[in-house]
């Protein structure tokens, strides 16, 4: 396959057939460079990690599922570097192309899975997020992709990070694909039942730029039509950025404790951001972890609460459109900031939330998103499904 998108990992060529029958047979797909793959190494998106570790001796779960329902895997995708980046850029390997908008970042940490099955080289492809990386480059490439409830598809054989905050994802371009990769991960059949209430988030629309509205405003009318009832609520009454800050320290906190080992022993090549980023980890201690450890209960207590097991959240799935390729470091910092604004929520609450490609401005996608209660996986397939129907 002539991979002219650079979504793949040049050095790691793999094709493995799929089964004969299954749900998933004919279809092709890719796994970002975080899930093991049977004889090559998991990279991580960084040179010293590959050189140090050995060759996978069992793939991944995920990669194992959709092999036996008979998807073929065809190559590994870049990620950012050790996961840690929502933007998609890596240093060593390059920055792979946003098929939507060429000029503009793919968002990470799965910006080769997302860059693939955009660009049509593969029809689905395994992603993670821990902070948002399914959800963002599904966004910024105008594709369906799923966060599942916290635990709902393994992560054996998957390179974590921060384990409270890691979950396996997925894309797929259209609502169909979508749905039947779903199903096979998630190994429950989308729910034929929908809930009739809607919650908008309006401090959620309030924090997102004039042209994400705007691109989002027919979309939202669309979802809204689902609903029996629609209903505006303002979800965090002391301000998102409260939020994102427990979020970011948490996740740094754990990060920093999975790579602190290899780190040390290793002294790794790093891009300037990823370096800082373990360097700042390095530095949060325990003693700090009280205060958002308890935000984070009391944040999962009254989302439960307010979800209840039939209400779905809306909001934009990113504040922003995707930036320039060659944004400066500065730029890339603040529009990092912002978004983790808006993936907190799910992270925190360790909720599952869908990203539906639905809006659009001046050509660039916008992603609109439903967060569900925990463990209605099945019923956000269902709802994806329902609205694509709908937007055709």
């Amino acid at each position: 396959m002539r991979d002219r998108l650079g979504a793949f990992v040049p050095h790691a060529d793999v094709v493995i057939q799929g089964a004969a029958t299954g749900p998933l047979a004919g279809l092709t797909f890719a796994a970002k460079d975080l899930f093991d793959v049977r004889g090559t190494v998991t990279g991580s998106g960084n040179p010293d990690w590959e050189a140090t570790h050995a060759p996978a001796g069992r793939s991944a779960w995920a990669v194992r599922r959709l092999l036996d329902a008979g998807a073929t895997l065809v190559g590994k995708t870049i990620t950012d570097e050790i996961s840690l980046g929502l933007l998609g850029i890596n240093r060593h390997y390059g920055t792979p192309l946003n098929p939507k908008a060429p000029d503009l970042v793919p968002g990470g940490s799965s910006s080769g899975s997302a860059s693939a099955v955009a660009g049509g080289l593969v029809d689905t492809a395994l992603g993670t997020d821990s902070g948002g990386s399914v959800r963002v480059p599904s966004s910024f490439t105008g594709l369906y992709g799923l966060r599942p409830t916290h635990g709902a598809i393994s992560v054996e054989g998957m390179a974590t990070q921060s384990p409270s905050f890691d979950t396996a994802g997925f894309f797929a371009r259209d609502a169909a694909t979508f749905a039947k990769v779903g199903e096979v991960l998630l190994q429950t059949a989308a729910a034929t039942g929908l809930p009739s209430e809607l919650l908008i988030a309006d401090d959620c629309f309030a924090v997102a730029d004039a042209a994400v509205r705007d691109a989002l405003k027919p979309a939202l009318a669309l979802v809204c039509a689902r609903f029996g009832s629609v209903r505006d609520i303002v979800l965090a009454e002391d301000g998102l950025h409260e939020w994102a800050a427990r979020q970011r320290l948490l996740q740094s906190y754990e990060f920093g404790r999975t790579f602190a080992d290899w780190v040390d022993a290793t002294n790794p090549r790093f891009s300037f951001e990823v370096a800082g980023a373990l360097a700042g980890a390095a530095r949060t201690a325990e003693a700090d972890m009280a205060a958002p450890r308890a935000f984070r209960a009391a944040t999962r207590a009254m989302l439960d609460a307010m979800l209840d097991g039939r209400r779905v959240l809306c909001l934009p799935t990113t504040p922003i459109l995707p930036i320039r390729r060659d944004a400066r470091l500065s730029e890339m910092r603040l529009t990092v900031d912002r978004i983790v604004h808006l993936t907190c929520i799910a992270g925190l609450a360790g909720l599952p939330q869908v990203s539906l490609p639905l809006g659009e401005h001046g050509g660039v996608p916008a992603g609109l998103s439903l967060i569900g209660w925990r463990g209605s996986d099945g019923v956000l397939l269902a709802l994806a499904t329902a609205i694509a129907g709908e937007s055709t």
